[in-house]
């Protein structure tokens, strides 16, 4: 059954915010000077739209693509997306990060199939009633699929109106915010929605970058606020520096053999959803340390050997992540694994696996580096 929402009214812009000469300087770019190839363009199929969009999400276009044409070759639909085991999801999105729009994607594609038939429903409001699609995501599937007239504000577009309009102030403050989907609202095109939407993407991410704006051929360069009082290089103001917290694990590769150890994250927290190495704090001295992977590795087998690999760090949004990591070989293995959320894989699949970026890399040096020197020694 399709959930019914109570529909807000529209935003009111103030009058001083219309200006269809705007619009129409956008539109007059898009159409001569756009991006016009790329993989999810040139279509109305509101999946393909959508799919792309949430990639698009905090990650750029060039990393996409690949995972994009990958996600339509196994789920060309969404009702096969839907149909999906989260194993398969997660291990197609593996290395594209920010693995909550993975579980979203996968919750998008079953509630579409269930409420809405495999249709998406065209009405913004619905769309972002939907898991993983916000207010800007779902203006702009609803605009590629069906030519609706909302409004985008992404952080691309977020960046134009600041310097266009001297937007002074942090974007992400809800009183900027604010301000700024009322002059998006307020400068919305009567037509030509879809060359609009393509516009503002396109100006943000290929002339109104963050580092070196290329203004002189930006079609809005004579009516830019930034420009003509050059603070281009200030707007828009940035996010307010914080201290980047520092957190510290151990992590084991436990490997018998042709097969690794991986462990079942949950799906809250960091990468969750997927598969990862065991883990274990930081312990104060060598002593507590080695009980402690003794302990975890006893219901799997018997160590025969432990040694440390080289250090890595990895940043998330919200914090800085340093693990050291341990090879533990074990003299026999037992024959089941006494936790369930743990899983004995085969070296030969970990490329395919659905494992985090950065362990799936420590994964492939140490192990794969192995298996080919023991082929080698055995020719």
């Amino acid at each position: 059954m399709k959930r019914v929402i109570a529909k807000a009214p529209l935003s009111t812009a103030p009058s001083e915010f219309v200006d269809p000469s705007f619009s129409a300087a956008v539109i007059g770019w898009q159409k001569q000077h756009g991006r016009h190839a790329l993989p999810w363009q040139n279509t109305r199929d509101a999946y393909r739209i959508w799919l792309s969009e949430i990639m698009l999400q905090q990650t750029q276009v060039t990393a996409v693509i690949p995972y994009y044409q990958r996600f339509l070759d196994s789920f060309p639909d969404v009702g096969s997306l839907a149909a999906a085991p989260s194993e398969a999801v997660m291990a197609h999105w593996s290395g594209l990060g920010y693995y909550t729009r993975a579980r979203n994607l996968h919750r998008c594609a079953q509630r579409v199939s269930a409420e809405y038939g495999g249709r998406f429903p065209s009405d913004p409001e619905l769309l972002a009633d939907l898991p993983g699609i916000g207010r800007s995501t779902a203006a702009a599937i609803s605009a590629f699929a069906y030519g609706t007239r909302a409004a985008i504000l992404d952080g691309n577009v977020k960046r134009v109106f600041a310097r266009v309009f001297g937007v002074d102030g942090y974007p992400g403050a809800k009183a900027v915010e604010d301000q700024l989907w009322r002059r998006a609202v307020a400068l919305l095109p009567q037509t030509d929605m879809e060359s609009y939407t393509q516009g503002l993407m396109d100006l943000g991410a290929t002339l109104c970058v963050r580092g070196k704006p290329a203004c002189e051929k930006c079609p809005l360069a004579q009516r830019c606020v930034a420009l003509a009082t050059d603070r281009v290089a200030v707007l828009p103001v940035r996010k307010p520096k914080k201290a980047v917290p520092e957190r510290e694990t151990v992590m084991l590769v436990i490997n018998d053999g042709a097969d690794v150890l991986l462990e079942q994250r949950p799906d809250s927290g960091i990468w969750g959803g997927l598969l990862s190495l065991p883990e274990l704090p930081l312990m104060p001295n060598a002593a507590e340390f080695d009980r402690s992977v003794r302990g975890l590795v006893a219901p799997f087998g018997e160590i025969s050997a432990c040694r440390k690999l080289t250090p890595f760090s990895h940043v998330f949004t919200h914090f800085k992540l340093h693990v050291s990591p341990y090879q533990v070989a074990l003299e026999s293995r037992l024959l089941h694994a006494a936790q369930h959320q743990y899983v004995w894989y085969p070296v030969s699949r970990l490329a395919d696996a659905p494992l985090p970026a950065p362990v799936k890399k420590l994964l492939l040096a140490v192990l794969q580096t192995e298996d080919l020197l023991s082929e080698a020694a055995a020719l």
